[in-house]
């Protein structure tokens, strides 16, 4: 299974790109990813980049290996190939500070508004991405890292 396959289905939940083995989607801990910078690029070339939503298994934050398959930000490119990434929610958070309102748009089929969450930043590797859904736009895309900025000192 490559990142290109759009329309990829499973009834096991460990055969989900990104979900298990070297490629897995995995929390990161912002003070310790190193040197981050943050650059809009996004580019339909069927390879995730930053400014881009993609979909990913994403671990639950009890980290007990349950998670689901739901739409991420990317936000950087790693040194070693890997990128940073905030996942999205269509559940409401207009008054949690670490959540950053973006909206409504295609990544959501039912036209949903959705918000950023900073307080989790993921690492996710190009093999365990499923598909691209949309680029951002820079303006909401720029907010979004604006904050993380802030709140972790990248650049």
């Amino acid at each position: 299974m490559t990142f290109h396959d759009s329309a990829y289905r499973s009834d096991n939940p460990f055969d989900v790109p990104g979900s298990s083995g070297p490629t897995a989607t995995v929390q990161a801990d912002p003070a310790e990813v190193g040197s981050v910078r943050t650059s809009y690029a996004p580019d339909r070339d069927g390879d995730p980049d930053p400014g881009e939503i993609v979909w990913t298994w994403v671990p639950f934050e009890e980290n007990d290996g349950r998670g689901k398959d739901r739409p991420v930000l990317v936000v950087a490119r790693e040194e070693a190939g890997t990128l940073l990434a905030v996942q999205l929610s269509s559940k409401q958070h207009d008054r949690d500070h670490e959540w950053v309102a973006l909206g409504a748009g295609p990544w959501d089929s039912s036209g949903r508004p959705s918000w950023a969450d900073l307080d989790r930043v993921l690492r996710v590797h190009e093999d365990g991405m499923r598909r691209e859904a949309c680029a951002l736009d820079v303006e909401r895309f720029d907010r979004v890292v604006g904050r993380l900025r802030e709140r972790y000192g990248w650049s």
